[in-house]
C-alpha cells in the first residue's frame, strides 16, 4: 500500500480504527503469551494505539514502528510522556523516538521507530519476547502479506540477546494476532478481512496457530456489516 495513503488518513483525521480504551481480547488473552515482567513486545504498525500504555503499565517495554510521525508525536504528547529523538546511524529517513511510562517506582521503555517496517532490521529493534499484533496484518492488502509475515519473523527473531540472527527458526517469538473476518465484496478494505486459511498460509509454515477467541464487533461507519474479530495465538512449532 502506498506509504501516502496512511500520511493522509492521519492528516485528514480518518482514523477511527484509534480506539480510547485497550483492547479487551489483548487484556484477555495476554496471559498465552507467557511473559515475564520486564519483557519487551514489538508492535507493528502502532499507530498512537493506547494498548502500547496498557502494556507498559503492565511491566513490559514496548517496541513500536510507525510510517507516520505525527501518530508518533501524538502518542507521547497525549500520554503526557517526555521522549528523546535520534536519528538512526545509516538511514536518516528513519528516526527513533523514546521516552519511559512512570508509574510510582516503576519505569518502562517505550521505543517507538518512524520507518517503514521493511527497512529495519533485528539489530534496530534488539530481542523481542513477543509481538502483540492487532492492526498491521489486518492494513495490509494480500499483495504485501507474505513479505510482512517474513519481515516479522525476522525481526522478532532475536529472542535473547546471546541468539544469533543465524538462529532465527528457532527462536521466533510467539504472537498474538488478532484479524477481522467478514465480507470484503461488502465493504472495501482497510482494514482487511483475513481468514483462516490465509493465516495459515501467511504464518504456517514457521508457528503454530491457535484460535483464542472471535468476538462480533463493528468496523467504521457499517454498523449493518457483520464482523467477527479474531484473537490467534501464534506459538513456535
Amino acid at each position: 500500500m502506498n506509504p501516502e495513503f496512511w500520511r493522509k488518513r492521519w492528516q485528514e483525521k480518518r482514523i477511527g480504527f484509534n480506539q480510547s480504551a485497550a483492547n479487551p481480547l489483548l487484556v484477555e488473552y495476554i496471559k498465552h503469551l507467557d511473559l515475564s515482567a520486564g519483557s519487551r513486545i514489538f508492535v507493528p504498525l502502532c499507530g498512537k494505539s493506547i494498548d502500547m500504555v496498557w502494556l507498559a503499565a503492565q511491566g513490559y517495554d514496548v517496541v513500536g514502528v510507525e510510517l507516520v510521525k505525527t501518530a508518533v508525536q501524538d502518542f507521547f504528547v497525549e500520554q503526557n510522556i517526555q521522549y528523546t529523538i535520534s536519528q538512526h546511524v545509516e538511514n536518516p529517513a528513519i528516526t527513533c523516538y523514546q521516552g519511559q511510562l512512570i508509574e510510582g517506582e516503576e519505569r518502562r521503555t517505550i521505543t517507538l521507530w518512524v520507518a517503514d517496517i521493511f527497512t529495519l532490521t533485528p539489530t534496530d529493534v534488539g530481542p523481542i519476547d513477543a509481538v502483540y499484533d492487532k492492526a498491521a496484518l489486518i492494513a495490509l492488502p494480500a499483495d504485501m502479506r507474505t513479505k510482512y509475515s517474513e519481515q516479522i519473523r525476522q525481526l522478532s527473531g532475536n529472542v535473547n540477546k546471546s541468539v544469533s540472527v543465524d538462529s532465527i527458526d528457532n527462536n521466533v517469538a510467539p504472537q498474538l494476532l488478532m484479524t477481522l473476518n467478514y465480507d470484503q465484496s461488502k465493504k472495501n478494505g482497510p482494514p482487511f478481512s483475513i481468514s483462516e486459511e490465509q493465516l495459515q498460509q501467511y504464518y504456517g509454515s514457521h508457528y503454530q496457530i491457535c484460535e483464542l477467541a472471535n468476538v462480533p464487533t463493528v468496523i467504521g461507519s457499517t454498523p449493518n456489516l457483520l464482523v467477527t474479530e479474531h484473537a490467534w495465538l501464534l506459538s513456535h512449532k
